[in-house]
């Protein structure tokens, strides 16, 4: 069911008119180059989402489905790990806490957008979900006690230590994969080794484990290094993004009280149980990026949006712990009538969230749920700017136009001097300064994109020889803000 339920989120209104944000527009027109200009783009810049990019340029090769097809793996991800979490729930709690927990996952708006997103965030929680799952087995497998209750012999053959170790390979193949497609899933490595300690088992073959990851990442660690201005965007956390953190978290400690204060959810994995496993992974990965702050700002909640992992298990194993107490107190006043009041208990509660949570949801699905839209920006350019005119972007980043050519088809790129495929960068490479203002000064009409705010300005000059133009050859004709783009038309004076 929680499956069924995510797949039915995320497939409801999945392309929100055809938006992009500009993170997706890079997505799609990286994943539509050969895969040797994608290698090519890796040395420069995007090293961490290169796994992802080669993915969907998979996708694409299958099936050119437009924007279904760009958000259809993360659709698929939120499914796996709902149902992933259900599992986890049930393993740990029982099944009605499982259930709970895999349908609070589904639920959970920032699910359900990044449902809706051609990137990797979701994929990631995916392979948390089940290399979570994975860690579990293995430190299972490593209990005396769970060996003893399975009636296991030692073989001469060490049939059992290889049974072991391969649950150890194959969650650290699962860990090595997720961090390979977003390299802050290392925090949720670290988060799993706080439930490994808890565990009294399964420190040493954890740290084994996590070592071999570590190293293995090692390559890709020293060319993103190279790569972190492009990270150089992140401003410190903001008020809401420390009071939003703060709540989550308080909202995942009190249900882990609530477990421990009734030994309910417990597990044979950790002491503990549910909240020796999801909160570590709710807790540390945020409050880590958090707390480096200071020193490099780092943190963007999507980054780790796979602590919401840990929520979901916390919050499903408390309404099952809720729902139980309820139960228990009325039977204590009589016998029940008939054996469905839990059932009908359950499909009241839920649909009173599912009707808490359907505002956001429809939100959610609309264009303006996101911080830009390129295909609005492409249609407010095609309506203002005129066949020949000039066009310019402040900065050079080219997001705008990577995944809607057609509305800039008629306007000539002043600055523009290779294609971002055939420089084998992120937005293309740009004419020197002084030849910039050569061609800029011929145009008699300009079109100008420019980011409203949140990105860096350039570093190359560029930008000052486009600006120093248009403020004395040309002037204002007009300017419309459209989401996080401000578009403004110049002309020579007198002809606006």
């Amino acid at each position: 069911m929680p499956a069924a339920a995510a797949l039915a989120l995320g497939f409801w209104g999945i392309r929100r008119q055809d938006s992009l944000w500009s993170d997706e527009a890079v997505t799609y027109e990286v994943a539509h180059r050969s895969t040797s200009d994608i290698a090519r783009l890796l040395a420069e810049a995007d090293v961490v989402h290169g796994l992802h990019y080669f993915l969907m340029h998979a996708v694409f090769a299958l099936w050119e489905g437009g924007t279904v097809a760009l958000r259809l793996p993360s659709v698929l991800a939120v499914a796996a790990t709902a149902a992933g979490v259900g599992l986890l729930g049930r393993r740990l709690a029982g099944p009605r806490a499982g259930l709970f927990a895999g349908l609070v996952l589904a639920l959970l708006p920032s699910l359900q957008r990044y449902a809706q997103e051609g990137r990797s965030y979701a994929l990631v929680c995916a392979l948390m979900t089940w290399g979570t799952w994975l860690l579990l087995d293995a430190l299972d497998a490593g209990s005396r006690k769970q060996r003893a209750a399975r009636g296991e012999r030692r073989s001469w053959l060490g049939a059992r230590q290889f049974g072991h170790r391969f649950r150890w390979a194959g969650y650290g193949a699962v860990m090595l994969v997720a961090c390979l497609v977003h390299a802050f899933a290392v925090l949720g490595l670290v988060a799993h080794g706080v439930t490994a300690a808890l565990s009294r088992t399964g420190l040493r073959p954890w740290a084994t484990t996590a070592s071999v990851v570590s190293a293995s990442l090692a390559p890709l660690a020293l060319v993103s290094a190279t790569q972190s201005g492009q990270v150089s965007w992140i401003a410190a956390p903001a008020l809401s993004d420390l009071v939003d953190q703060a709540v989550v978290s308080a909202v995942g400690v009190a249900c882990a009280l609530l477990l421990l204060s009734g030994r309910s959810g417990g597990g044979t994995t950790a002491a503990g149980g549910v909240p020796a496993l999801a909160l570590p992974l709710l807790l540390l990965p945020a409050g880590l990026l958090l707390a480096l702050s200071p020193l490099r700002p780092l943190y963007v909640d999507r980054y780790v949006l796979y602590g919401s992992i840990g929520l979901a298990l916390l919050t499903g194993a408390a309404l099952d712990r809720a729902l139980r107490h309820v139960l228990t107190r009325l039977r204590a006043r009589g016998p029940l009538r008939g054996p469905r009041l839990p059932v009908l208990v359950v499909a009241v509660a839920s649909a009173l969230v599912t009707l808490a949570v359907l505002p956001a949801s429809r939100e959610l699905r609309t264009p303006a749920s996101r911080s830009d839209d390129v295909t609005a920006v492409a249609e407010a350019v095609r309506e203002m700017g005129a066949p020949g005119d000039g066009l310019v972007f402040l900065p050079a980043r080219r997001a705008w136009v990577l995944a809607t050519p057609d509305g800039y088809a008629e306007l000539d790129d002043v600055a523009l001097a290779d294609s971002p495929a055939a420089s084998g960068t992120l937005f293309g490479a740009e004419l020197a300064p002084a030849v910039i203002r050569e061609r800029l000064t011929a145009q008699r009409r300009v079109v100008a994109v420019r980011d409203v705010f949140g990105e860096p300005r350039d570093s190359t000059g560029r930008r000052d020889a486009k600006e120093a133009v248009l403020r004395a050859r040309f002037e204002e004709c007009g300017t419309r803000r459209v989401t996080r783009a401000q578009i403004t038309v110049y002309a020579r004076p007198g002809h606006c």
